[in-house]
């Protein structure tokens, strides 16, 4: 069967990068390596994506000073650092549930994704039991730097809606950075990220947006699970005040020119329908200076 299920080998016979993919598998192991754990320790952001009880993906991101990120061992990964009730990702982390993880390093352009299962959950901390761990490239991430340390917030203002509103539009549009949630039946959750210039996402409706997909590292692990399943759930974050913008929905990937022929760079494009929106202010620590645009930005 290989480390690809098959909605990625549809998308990537599709793409036309099978051979490719299959030598970048050989990189996707089964457990933490010993030199990644270095990187996870110095780290202050990790994206999650899972899955709640009415089925629905949600994303988010746990955030702490580093040192919060930990791998007791090579198949364990503990997060000192738990989620706020209002946020949906909390209905998402029941022991045995299914968990993808990012771990987002912006000032380096770094980023490790981990897919496994919650192994626990506290009031203090998340441990995933880790069954799949691989590297991607630094492609779309724009730089960041937090400029001092700031405290852990509550959010003070929560606002639900099952349609985007006029702002949340607006935030949408001038975002650079978006992180992704997807699901497949026999691998679990995964966790990814997009980047590009402000206004590289489209809100078309206000329960429709679109984006598009660049050349990347030709694996497909998120196309290949919505070519599958359209279940995804996305989150965008304001850096500046710590302001996130989660949503849940259905994706499709759009393959026809003309229908992403207003996205350029764009090889493909994904089209998500929305079906629910939470905005969290004061989500995670704000502060977080722009310090260059991706060079691989079109």
């Amino acid at each position: 069967m290989g480390v690809f299920h098959a909605g990625e080998r549809e998308v990537q016979r599709r793409a036309g990068v099978t051979a490719m993919a299959r030598d970048l598998g050989q990189g996707i192991g089964p457990s933490i390596p010993p030199g990644a754990r270095p990187f996870l320790e110095g780290q202050r952001i990790a994206v999650l994506a899972g899955v709640d009880g009415a089925g629905r993906v949600w994303v988010s991101l746990l955030t702490g000073r580093p040192g919060f990120i930990t791998a007791p061992d090579s198949k364990t990964l503990r997060l000192a650092a738990v989620a706020p009730a209002p946020d949906p990702i909390t209905d998402c982390l029941a022991p045995g549930a299914p968990i993808g993880l990012l771990v987002f390093d912006p000032s380096r352009r770094r980023r490790l994704r981990l897919n496994g299962y919650v192994a626990g959950v506290d009031a203090r901390a998340l441990q995933v039991s880790v069954a799949e761990v691989f590297g991607n490239c630094p492609k779309y991430i724009q730089a960041r730097v937090l400029d001092a340390e700031a405290p852990a917030i509550i959010p003070h203002s929560v606002r639900r809606g099952s349609i985007l509103t006029e702002s949340q539009r607006l935030a949408i549009e001038r975002a650079d950075t978006l992180f992704i949630g997807s699901v497949h039946e026999r691998t679990g959750t995964d966790a990814s990220h997009r980047g590009g210039r402000p206004g590289f996402v489209r809100v078309t409706e206000e329960t429709r947006l679109r984006f598009p997909d660049y050349a990347g590292n030709n694996m497909f692990q998120t196309l290949g699970n919505i070519s599958t399943d359209p279940r995804v759930g996305l989150v965008f974050v304001n850096f500046d005040s710590g302001a996130t913008l989660q949503m849940t929905g259905r994706a499709r990937i759009l393959w026809d020119p003309t229908s992403f022929s207003d996205l350029p760079g764009a090889e493909r494009a994904v089209e998500v329908d929305i079906d629910e929106v939470v905005e969290l202010d004061g989500r995670i620590a704000g502060g977080w200076s722009l310090i260059a645009p991706s060079p691989f930005n079109p």
